[in-house]
């Protein structure tokens, strides 16, 4: 088997001191980088005493930056390809710059290094056996609606990356796409104020309505029962009970109403209408 010409290089997610030997060694030995933004690996590479070449490569450019890496490595150069934290390829074009070297016959190995989604799930408490990565969910409400569909019966784990900006109508979609299951959220894993909150997809709600979500986010959340052979605790209740059920849980009407729907499998209107009659 011929040598390498790239090399994916995890780096770390937060903290410097997960930086291993390997990274060191790999980065020091590659003709350039290509990373996701320059200046973040730039203050990498001080960090370590290396100067290297960096190649910007990132979503935006990724077509004609592939075919310029491309290029470099028919010249006889070697390449590493890093993200601004974690494993490249997770979340970030690298998978299409694997994809063309492996088509062009050349061989490309990997420095394995910290992953957000990995050490959220193992933080989580939720199980780990089996789990499902979704990365980040469409910002399209027709996209988002349809892949939270699909999913709505996954037994695994399911892990999501999402901004804090939209963090509080991320959580409000699961609910009302998954009812109110379990959920870890995981922010400025391996840095200073590391923070897990583990709870149900109601109770973050309710404590986001209160705080400003900061820093990126991932959401690990339980996956699907096993069809139950036993009654749902609101299959004896009425409508109005079940929306007085999530009401006590702390969500507002509009959103205790959307969690009762997504429970019984109707549209929302359905059961605003059976409230609001009496």
């Amino acid at each position: 088997m011929s040598e390498p010409v790239l090399y994916l290089v995890g780096t770390p997610i937060g903290n410097l001191g997960d930086i291993s030997p390997r990274c060191r060694e790999i980065l020091s030995r590659v003709d350039f980088i290509a990373a996701e933004d320059t200046r973040n690996t730039l203050k990498l590479l001080n960090h370590l005493g290396l100067k290297k070449p960096l190649i910007s490569y990132f979503e935006h450019n990724k077509r004609e930056r592939g075919q310029e890496i491309l290029s470099r490595i028919r010249q006889g150069k070697t390449a590493a390809l890093v993200t601004d934290a974690g494993m490249p390829g997770i979340s970030d074009p690298g998978e299409d710059l694997v994809r063309l070297l492996v088509e062009e016959g050349y061989e490309v190995s990997v420095v394995p290094g910290p992953c957000a989604l990995i050490s959220a799930l193992v933080l989580s408490g939720l199980p780990t056996g089996r789990f499902s990565f979704q990365g980040f969910l469409s910002t399209a409400k027709k996209n988002r609606r349809a892949h939270l569909e699909g999913l709505r019966y996954a037994g695994e784990t399911l892990i999501f990356y999402e901004a804090p900006q939209k963090l509080r109508n991320t959580l409000e979609d699961l609910l009302e796409a998954f009812g109110d299951r379990r959920v870890a959220l995981c922010r400025e894993l391996t840095k200073l104020h590391e923070t897990v909150q583990r709870g149900t997809l109601s109770e973050m709600i309710a404590c986001y309505r209160e705080q400003m979500p900061r820093g990126e986010y991932v959401i690990v959340l339980e996956g699907s029962s096993a069809p139950k052979q036993e009654e749902a605790f609101w299959e004896k209740l009425s409508v109005d009970a079940h929306v007085e059920y999530y009401l006590q849980t702390g969500l507002s009407k509009k959103e205790a109403i959307k969690a009762a729907a997504a429970d019984r499998g109707v549209a929302k209107n359905v059961v605003y209408h059976e409230v609001m009659k009496k």
